[in-house]
């Protein structure tokens, strides 16, 4: 069977949905690969990373009723994956894009509101209004092309997302980086002078600096453990990763600069 495709005008570009022979759809915003969406299955999470934070969130805390803020939501396959694990959950996404919003709604069976609720807005104006201690995880993964924002790197950034957290909360970021790991290691810096506890997860190459790619990065004011679990997890997937931990982190944040905002005006 022929793969379909449909393209749809969104406010920041293109958005195009793949039909894959298996029923299932991949989403890309002008060109890159955003989601895949298996109608049915919101346990099937296709992105390697995506497996990464779905196993880190669900084996180092014992969850019942989280508040998950998802910070960019393009197909919510995420949303909709911890929506499923977790029926008493709350999940918000920001989405900047209203047109990609309502197509998601509209195209991959999105759980409907309070499980998952879509509010468009600016991922860090969202951010700075949040209140002390408002929910349990903040997954940040939002890029224009192949960069995060600027804006949700910053040390001002990470210290409202932990005034934010409860005591036992996580902040978990999808990082883009290239082969110096320079990304990762200046968000780690700022990270490290705002988060008691760090961990980073990514495959080996990945770690080694050898390549651009997905690498995790995780904060918290309590200590995040790697369990048997969670190894268990990381390592069965098509591309086995690896967990390091607060001192692994730290060393590889020691040689960054931690960002600041952009001045105002």
């Amino acid at each position: 069977m022929a793969q379909k495709s449909e393209n749809f005008e969104i406010d920041t570009g293109i958005a195009e949905i793949i039909h894959e022979p298996d029923g299932s759809m991949l989403l890309l915003v002008n060109g890159v690969p955003s989601s895949h969406i298996v109608p049915g299955e919101p346990e099937r999470l296709d992105f390697e990373y995506m497996r990464w934070i779905a196993a880190a969130i669900e084996e180092t805390r014992g969850w019942e009723r989280p508040r998950l803020t998802h910070l960019g939501g393009a197909g919510c396959s995420l949303p909709s994956y911890f929506a499923h694990v977790w029926p008493h959950s709350r999940n918000t996404v920001v989405e900047w894009d209203m047109d990609l919003a309502q197509l998601a709604r509209e195209k991959f069976d999105i759980p409907r509101a309070p499980l998952v609720k879509i509010r468009v807005g600016d991922a860090r104006e969202v951010t700075d209004g949040f209140v002390e201690a408002s929910r349990d995880v903040i997954i940040r993964d939002v890029f224009e092309s192949a960069t995060t924002p600027r804006s949700l790197t910053t040390l001002p950034f990470f210290q409202q997302c932990l005034h934010s957290l409860s005591p036992n909360g996580l902040y978990v970021a999808n990082c883009g980086s290239h082969g110096d790991l320079k990304e990762a290691r200046e968000e780690l810096a700022g990270m490290a002078e705002v988060f008691p506890h760090l961990a980073v997860i990514a495959d080996p190459p990945m770690l080694k600096g050898r390549r651009y790619g997905n690498i995790i990065l995780i904060g918290s004011r309590a200590e995040i453990r790697e369990t048997p679990e969670l190894t268990r997890r990381l390592l069965g997937g098509g591309v086995p990763a690896h967990f390091k931990g607060d001192s692994w982190a730290r060393d590889m944040a020691a040689s960054a600069t931690p960002r600041e905002d952009a001045p105002a005006g």
